[in-house]
């Protein structure tokens, strides 16, 4: 079973997935702080050119099987045209409604 995005509990997680699973690029960036960090697998990345490889060149889309921490922890089915699908796990730090950090891997 998976939660619909638009009942993730979190807003600015909410903003950040809905914009991922709509590949647009203008809202992803405004769901995060101009600072916006992020690490995949416990390696530090660089934001713009993890998302363009692995989101938006490569048609990224999360489906949410669980959320946690008020929304700010989900465990999601993610697939691209790269890798397929895998199961992954996303934290996200919130900061002023905006993503100011999020850690994603394997689940």
């Amino acid at each position: 079973m998976t939660i619909p995005v638009d009942r993730l509990s979190d807003p600015a997680v909410r903003a950040f997935v809905t914009a991922l699973n709509a590949n647009d690029q203008e809202a992803f960036q405004a769901a995060l702080t101009p600072d916006a960090t992020m690490s995949d697998d416990g390696s530090e990345r660089n934001l713009a050119e993890w998302t363009d490889k692995e989101v938006f060149s490569s048609r990224g889309h999360m489906e949410i099987e669980s959320e946690k921490d008020d929304g700010r922890t989900l465990v999601a089915r993610y697939r691209n045209d790269t890798w397929g699908e895998m199961r992954t796990g996303w934290r996200f730090d919130v900061k002023d409604g905006k993503i100011a950090r999020f850690e994603t891997g394997q689940a």
